[in-house]
């Protein structure tokens, strides 16, 4: 039977709207750009500072166990989905290239405003 049906093959009723804070937001995408923000009200009357595009990344090389900024110049791949890196959105996890050499992403840049990676090499 198809998904969502009783046996009898009448539907299944939910039995509750959602609330208000329960509903899913606008996604926000970090694409590769000229720096851009935005503040939000949260929870609570507390301000969070999203980002929605970003040229420049807070390197950290573990080697050295200093950090740096860098220049974003391309996305080169997206373990989570290809499509992301052909478009230059910044996610976690992603491999950009930089001044500084290869990175790997270790934040949420569209939760905290600012993107952090790690040095790869």
């Amino acid at each position: 039977m198809k998904m969502g049906r009783k046996i009898t093959g009448g539907k299944y009723h939910s039995l509750k709207k959602k609330r208000l804070y329960e509903r899913k937001g606008q996604a926000r995408i970090v694409k590769l750009g000229k720096e851009k923000k935005k503040s939000l009200r949260t929870r609570g009357g507390n301000i969070k500072s999203i980002m929605l595009s970003a040229e420049i990344a807070n390197i950290y090389n573990k080697k050295t166990k200093k950090s740096k900024k860098a220049k974003i110049t391309n996305v080169l791949e997206t373990p989570s989905n290809k499509f992301l890196a052909r478009q230059n959105i910044l996610v976690k996890g992603a491999i950009i290239e930089t001044e500084a050499g290869k990175a790997k992403i270790t934040n949420r840049p569209s939760q905290e405003g600012n993107v952090q990676a790690e040095l790869l090499n």
